[in-house]
């Protein structure tokens, strides 16, 4: 049998164990309700065209807006798949694009640039980081497939996920900016399922 002593012992070890790892466990919670996540998703079509609209959220922490202020490029990836669904686990993959979004500041001219090649336009610049904020993070017009290919009443799903990525830089910068590989984030897969 223990004495009173030792179990009161054993008990106050454990809320303590309990209250290191409540400690622990508590960040990573702040820090997942803060991860970037994609909203707004939109599909639409044009005459010719199927196209998808969507922003990400929380795609900016302070650390990596400092980063961005100090110099470092940060690059966005995109991806857009289009699925044929069907009753059995098997979809067809039918379309599949991948685009991507670069934001970089020069501190002499204070202005950023945002280099969006997949809208066939030349690079958009502005002093104001909150619009550069908004180049980088909305996606519109995006072409999935062209309207042909489709098949009408059958079922599609599209889904989409946004990744947010360091730039590779030079060896000797490694050490100064360790801190780049938390930069690597990303969403989950977002599916909408339409028929056509």
């Amino acid at each position: 049998m223990t004495s009173p002593l030792i179990h009161h012992a054993r008990l106050a070890c454990f809320f303590l164990a309990l209250t290191v790892l409540i400690h622990l466990f508590a960040p990573i919670t702040i820090q997942a309700d803060n991860s970037p996540v994609l909203a707004n998703i939109k599909l639409a079509n044009t005459r010719d065209d199927l196209l998808t609209y969507f922003e990400v959220k929380n795609a900016f922490t302070d650390k990596m807006t400092r980063a961005v202020q100090n110099g470092i490029p940060r690059t966005f990836t995109f991806y857009v798949s289009l699925y044929k669904t069907s009753n059995s686990w098997l979809d067809k993959k039918i379309a599949d694009t991948e685009i991507t979004s670069t934001i970089k500041y020069n501190s002499l001219k204070q202005e950023y640039t945002v280099f969006r090649p997949w809208k066939n336009e030349k690079p958009s610049v502005t002093q104001s980081f909150e619009k550069a904020r908004e180049w980088m993070t909305d996606v519109d017009n995006l072409q999935v497939i062209p309207l042909e290919t489709l098949v009408k009443a059958e079922k599609y799903q599209i889904r989409i996920k946004a990744k947010l990525t360091r730039v590779t830089l030079p060896f000797s910068l490694h050490y100064v900016f360790f801190f780049v590989s938390f930069w690597d984030l990303e969403t989950d897969w977002y599916l909408i399922n339409f028929t056509y």
